[in-house]
């Protein structure tokens, strides 16, 4: 029987090299904020007794005389314009109901889809009875949102060609806060595959394409078999995306990139190993910071 023995080394831990921002104030639930009246009560505060307390655990921050609290682990708030990785959890009339891992269900409408064909019409009687032969429950999806309603619940569209239903691929699941707002979300890693960050703390990896189908309007996927080198890559780069996320690095194409590299010189089930982990993210900051400075 194969055993794995690992002595023990002295190792530096992360912190230790990195420099930390010692100005960052950590507040709790009920922690006062300040005394000060004259400061504007933002999200994640609230007022008692002429004192601005904290409402939720995470970091203050101040935009003049405008204090909020931002939570360290929440729920995914959207803006207009994000970028977003959805389940379809329920078809309704002329909509579907897509999980974005916020408080409330999103909503796709019929009239926010493209059409097979790619087809510019007013949707009849007959799109709705198809609804289901274009996504039904359990389907994945890339999407951007539309709008924002009253109640927070986020309207989605489809109308490019680059969102629409996923195929094959792995989801990942990470906090929304670790990922890092960009121009793009969509990048097709030099290591062979794809991947989509969604702002909602979905993300989706996928072998990079070779030609786009766009005469599908987003709804036909490839089912062909993937290839055990492709299957190989993707596994390794969910391992690393875990590993970032695990030391609260922020998530974006060029660290995803510099852990993959640093993860080469490792098996990719080792990646999990907690050792490894720790390795692979310090030369991953370090090469960030190099880059910054």
């Amino acid at each position: 029987m194969a055993m794995d023995i690992r002595l023990p080394v002295l190792r530096k831990r992360g912190n230790d090299v990195v420099p930390g921002d010692s100005s960052w104030h950590l507040v709790t639930p009920g922690d006062t904020i300040t005394t000060d009246t004259g400061f504007m009560r933002g999200h994640g505060t609230y007022m008692d007794d002429d004192k601005l307390v904290a409402s939720v655990a995470g970091v203050v921050e101040r935009v003049n005389k405008l204090i909020c609290v931002r939570a360290l682990k929440t729920r995914y708030n959207g803006e207009v314009g994000d970028i977003v990785v959805g389940r379809i959890t329920e078809v309704q009339q002329k909509r579907w109901k897509v999980d974005t891992n916020a408080r409330l269900d999103s909503v796709l409408l019929l009239s926010a889809v493209n059409l097979p064909g790619g087809e510019l019409r007013r949707r009849s009687a007959e799109d709705e009875l198809a609804m289901r032969s274009y996504l039904q429950e359990g389907d994945l999806i890339s999407a951007e949102v539309q709008a924002v309603y009253s109640d927070g619940a986020l309207s989605l569209h489809t109308r490019s060609l680059k969102y629409g239903k996923l195929g094959q691929g792995v989801l990942v699941q990470v906090s929304p806060s670790l990922i890092k707002r960009r121009k793009t979300h969509f990048h097709n890693l030099p290591c062979g595959a794809s991947i989509i960050l969604g702002n909602n703390g979905f993300i989706w990896l996928f072998p990079t394409p070779e030609q786009t189908d766009e005469e599908a309007g987003g709804f036909v996927t490839n089912l062909e078999p993937i290839s055990l080198s492709d299957r190989e890559v993707i596994s390794r780069l969910r391992n690393c995306i875990l590993a970032l996320a695990s030391q609260k690095m922020l998530l974006y194409d060029t660290s995803i990139l510099y852990c993959y590299e640093a993860s080469q010189a490792h098996q990719i089930k080792d990646l999990l190993k907690m050792e490894v982990v720790e390795d692979i993210v310090l030369e991953t900051r370090q090469r960030l910071v190099e880059q910054e400075g």
